[in-house]
């Protein structure tokens, strides 16, 4: 590689305060593909907090699937995940401690909007507990708990799920655009309730009215004395999009999804090239 193509791929340098919280989502930014941490991330993750630079994990996996980076949160421990659902202790194995629900009613008003926008569509419901779907919704195998029933089973008062609040729902559908089936859901039923995608495939994810990533760090921050002018954020998906608008500053990772490109002034490498990691030595370098 010559030193013109070395210097072009390097990811643009940090501007601003001094950063003093990094906010990374996981899949397709901080891990690599097949969902592992490389060396190098763990090692730039630990140095930051080192450094005194604070760092959040800010994903749209539920805290159950958050073992692949538990012992990479250092000192207070916590992460964001199902979109801003739910703050998550993971010093304590997972534990909730803080949750952002999508209330029963406004989730069965999306349900109804999107039968009648989308026909085809079916429905999974993730709750403080675990998830459970519909039997026409994809498997996961990961949670073989699940209860399958129909949707507005899932959600009746009467079910022994109930005691447990909805963190999101998820709706997909097998033959529509992903981006489509985003833009037409939420003119269906975007007065109910928050809606982004994170999958490659037609699966939308649905929060409660306001529930976003950044509202739920920009908490988190509020409750550090921390600015969004020292808060750098890296992400790749539309779910990650209010979070990159919110930080002062916001790299979008090169395999980012176009919106996120377009949206975002800074890049780095991509996921499997440890872009986040080149990022923060380049943070550290600096200080």
């Amino acid at each position: 590689m010559t030193d013109a193509a070395a210097t072009h791929r390097r990811p643009h340098l940090h501007s601003g305060p001094p950063p003093r919280l990094i906010a990374t989502d996981l899949d397709g930014t901080l891990l690599h593909d097949d969902h592992t941490v490389s060396l190098r991330t763990v090692a730039a993750l630990a140095a930051a907090e080192q450094a005194g630079i604070e760092v959040f994990f800010v994903t749209g996996r539920p805290a159950r699937w958050m073992h692949v980076v538990s012992d990479h949160v250092h000192g207070h421990g916590l992460a964001i995940c199902a979109n801003g659902a739910a703050v998550v202790d993971l010093h304590r194995g997972g534990h909730i401690v803080a949750v952002r629900d999508l209330p029963v009613p406004a989730a069965l008003s999306v349900v109804g909007a999107l039968r009648a926008a989308a026909p085809g569509v079916s429905f999974a419901v993730e709750r403080t507990g675990g998830i459970h779907y519909e039997p026409d919704y994809p498997p996961f195998f990961e949670d073989p708990g699940a209860l399958i029933a129909p949707v507005g089973k899932l959600l009746a008062a009467d079910t022994p799920l109930a005691e447990q609040p909805v963190l999101k729902l998820l709706a997909h559908h097998r033959t529509f655009d992903p981006d489509v089936f985003l833009d037409d859901a939420r003119t269906a039923a975007g007065t109910f309730a928050s809606f982004t995608r994170s999958s490659p495939s037609a699966l939308l994810e649905i929060s409660g009215p306001g529930v976003s990533k950044a509202g739920t760090l920009a908490h988190c921050c509020a409750e550090r004395g921390i600015a969004p002018e020292e808060v750098v954020a890296f992400g790749d998906m539309p779910n990650d999009l209010e979070m990159l608008n919110w930080a002062g500053t916001a790299y979008a990772m090169s395999n980012a999804h176009p919106a996120v490109l377009a949206s975002t002034p800074h890049r780095t490498l991509s996921n499997n090239e440890d872009g986040v990691a080149a990022v923060i030595e380049r943070i550290l370098t600096e200080r």
